[in-house]
């Protein structure tokens, strides 16, 4: 699910997103990666004039080459203010090609739900985009879809397989897998599937996830080959036996058709931002119940190909950033060189107790406490990660010059640097002193990335140690039940799997309205997942879900499209 929140640094001067993506003149996407990049047309499968996969055959090529500098993306807490990652994203990869570094940006694929749901898009915003941005968030070129058919296929064979006797002897009443759709529908959360009869099936509980909350999503972003996703996918675990041994996809004889629907999806997208930096756009796994990072395949490619790589993790640092490294580049071996943390004054007064109604207001002294969460985040890129931060300060028009100077004091005083940004108004040159301020600390502030726990201890100490070391915990609690799950999965053989914590993302606790950098909590864990394809274990808290619902006013009631076929209302 795509998390991230829209910049809302509007002025009259800027007129809507969808409007600036309109009227941008994009260069045709074969010519922009031979010029750009060197692929020739024939290492692409083109979809429409502006949008591209890049071939397996050719990111297969790219293997002996050198990789050039990644650089993450990440953010304070989120707030409903907004901070602008993505937009900060894409100016920080317009900004370094404008110094004359040869960059890419490498984001996620948004999901219609959120489109069309409470976030809207997640291509950017304002001057800083990612283009053609009605198709990137409706539809693009249908990965989104093929996950949504291979998860669904093995939903199917599960039940015909126990409705045409069911010789591996699976108990329905354990079966784990869910079927997806790319649209939030609280209605479809738990259902029962097999009734009308014996012909329709063994009636049973089930339910429906978002695509963006699939295994299968977090597994086609971390697969790193046809071979490997293929493996992956026969590895996923669909339910349990009668005498409780796991029944995977590739007992089934499911993962080869699978990774059929899945062999196209795998190629990475290519479009362009604004102006004209090369962009993939590949994959985008729910960044509470997964990883919430976009693909292997994608940042390595976009790595071999520039030398300076712009990508963003879901949420704050304290999600997003934790399992891209744990997660991701555990598995991955990808590194980062700096790591930007994306805050705003306002998302920080909100953070120091003022109303969302309030934000407008100047309010130092709201803006120093509300400070407490940015500084954890500094500390935990630094302290528990081992990487060197700067700030990107997303600069809005109501920031006073006092708040805006307040925040850079404050900064400085723990040791690190801020650059304001304006890049939502001003494109790549609004973003300017922020790249030089990335550059600078790549070259002068190297650091080691350092994993928040080893592969040895266990999954219960794993959760521990990310509830101590980055949510300011004083420990982790299990349900009865959650406990029993954590036991079995370890006596499975997956205990030496990383840990995917799964918690609200507006706070370092599991309790979303406490804000700002709250200490010495209890991680509750009230449920315990398998990902044995993805390869880790989920450890859900609190009330988060898989299947998210629609506000009481969607934003599809503002979306529509003209006499001539020109989409409005998106944003």
């Amino acid at each position: 699910m795509a998390d991230v929140t829209t910049s809302a640094q509007t002025t009259t001067t800027v007129p809507p997103d969808i409007e600036i993506a309109e009227a941008a003149t994009l260069t045709p996407i074969v010519d922009l990666a031979r010029e750009q990049l060197g692929i020739e047309p024939d290492a692409l499968v083109p979809y429409g004039h502006t949008k591209a996969k890049v071939s397996l055959g050719y990111v297969r090529s790219l293997a002996d080459r050198s990789e050039g500098r990644l650089v993450l993306v990440t953010a304070i807490s989120p707030t409903p203010a907004g901070e602008g990652k993505t937009t900060t994203s894409v100016g920080l990869a317009d900004a370094l090609a404008s110094l004359g570094e040869k960059a890419m940006v490498a984001l996620r694929e948004p999901s219609m739900g959120p489109v069309f749901g409470i976030k809207g898009g997640a291509a950017g915003g304002g001057y800083a985009q990612v283009v053609p941005m009605t198709d990137i968030n409706l539809n693009f070129t249908g990965d989104f879809a093929a996950i949504a058919a291979a998860n669904n296929l093995l939903s199917a064979i599960l039940d015909n397989h126990v409705h045409h006797g069911n010789a591996l002897g699976i108990d329905p009443r354990t079966v784990t897998w869910k079927r997806v759709v790319d649209l939030n529908d609280r209605a479809l959360r738990d259902v029962v599937v097999g009734l009308g009869g014996v012909a329709n099936g063994i009636p049973r509980e089930d339910g429906f996830d978002i695509v963006v909350a699939s295994e299968v999503m977090a597994i086609l972003c971390l697969a790193t080959s046809i071979k490997d996703l293929k493996e992956r996918l026969g590895n996923v675990v669909v339910g349990y036996t009668r005498d409780k041994q796991p029944v995977t996809a590739r007992d089934l004889k499911a993962h080869g058709a699978m990774t059929v629907i899945l062999r196209d999806a795998l190629a990475p997208n290519l479009v362009q931002t604004l102006e004209h930096t090369p962009a993939m756009i590949h994959g985008g796994p729910f960044a509470n119940i997964a990883h919430g990072c976009n693909s292997v395949m994608a940042t390595r490619t976009a790595l071999r190909l520039a030398d300076y790589v712009v990508t963003e993790a879901g949420f704050g640092a304290d999600l997003g950033a934790e399992k891209f490294i744990d997660i991701k580049c555990r598995q991955s071996g990808l590194r980062p060189s700096a790591v930007v943390v994306v805050a705003t004054v306002r998302a920080l007064k909100y953070h120091g107790g003022m109303a969302v109604a309030d934000l407008k207001q100047e309010s130092v002294d709201a803006l120093t406490l509300g400070m407490a969460n940015l500084r954890r985040h500094l500390r935990n890129v630094r302290d528990v990660y081992g990487l060197p931060a700067v700030v990107a300060l997303n600069r809005f028009p109501t920031d006073t010059d006092a708040e805006v100077a307040a925040l850079l004091r404050l900064v400085e005083e723990e040791g690190f640097r801020a650059f304001e940004a304006t890049h939502y108004a001003d494109g790549a040159a609004g973003a300017q002193d922020l790249a030089r301020g990335v550059l600078d600390a790549i070259e002068n502030s190297p650091g080691e990335m350092q994993l928040v726990y080893p592969d040895d201890l266990s999954l219960a100490e794993k959760a521990e140690a990310v509830a101590t070391r980055v949510y300011g915990a004083a420990g982790v609690t299990f349900d009865a039940k959650a406990a029993r799950r954590l036991a079995a999965i370890e006596a499975e053989g997956f205990g030496h799997l990383p840990v995917c914590m799964a918690k609200t993302q507006s706070s370092f606790s599991t309790d979303p309205t406490l804000r700002g950098a709250p200490v010495d909590h209890t991680v509750h864990v009230r449920e315990v997942r398998l990902a044995a394809g993805a390869g880790f274990v989920v450890m859900v808290t609190g009330d988060i879900m898989t299947m998210p619902g629609l506000p009481k006013v969607p934003a599809s009631e503002h979306i529509d499209v003209d006499d001539d076929g020109r989409i409005v209302g998106l944003s």
